[in-house]
């Protein structure tokens, strides 16, 4: 997996480097097929900071988080929080819409007929 981190208008210090790390490394585990996770930090000239998670998955999937506040490390937490989120419903959707298998299918088809038990 690979992992970007790039700065606009702040400077990437070691401390947020691996902050940044230490969080998105986690995410994978929440969807198997995270392929590159890109994270932008940008510094507004008000003073405030955004935080913004780029993950780009199999299957031409590409989830975005975003979060703005005045305090980076907390933004950082926050957008990584949302991502779980999006990467949970992700797998769950994926999990959903798979073919059942052939355990389910089978279960199915030895259910009794309910024409054939209420005679």
């Amino acid at each position: 997996m690979l992992i970007t981190i790039t700065g606009k208008h702040i400077e990437i210090t070691d401390a947020i480097r691996s902050h940044v790390e230490e969080k998105v490394s986690k995410l994978p585990r929440y969807y198997d097929s995270v392929g590159q996770i890109e994270v932008v930090l940008d510094g507004n000239e008000g003073g405030g900071q955004s935080v913004e998670i780029i993950v780009h998955a199999e299957h031409n999937d590409m989830l975005i988080a975003k979060e703005t506040g005045t305090d980076t490390y907390t933004c950082i937490d926050t957008v990584v929080h949302k991502m779980e989120r999006q990467l949970k419903k992700a797998k769950e959707k994926q999990r959903t819409h798979k073919a059942p298998s052939v355990a389910e299918i089978r279960g199915a088809s030895q259910l009794p007929d309910e024409e054939t038990t209420a005679s």
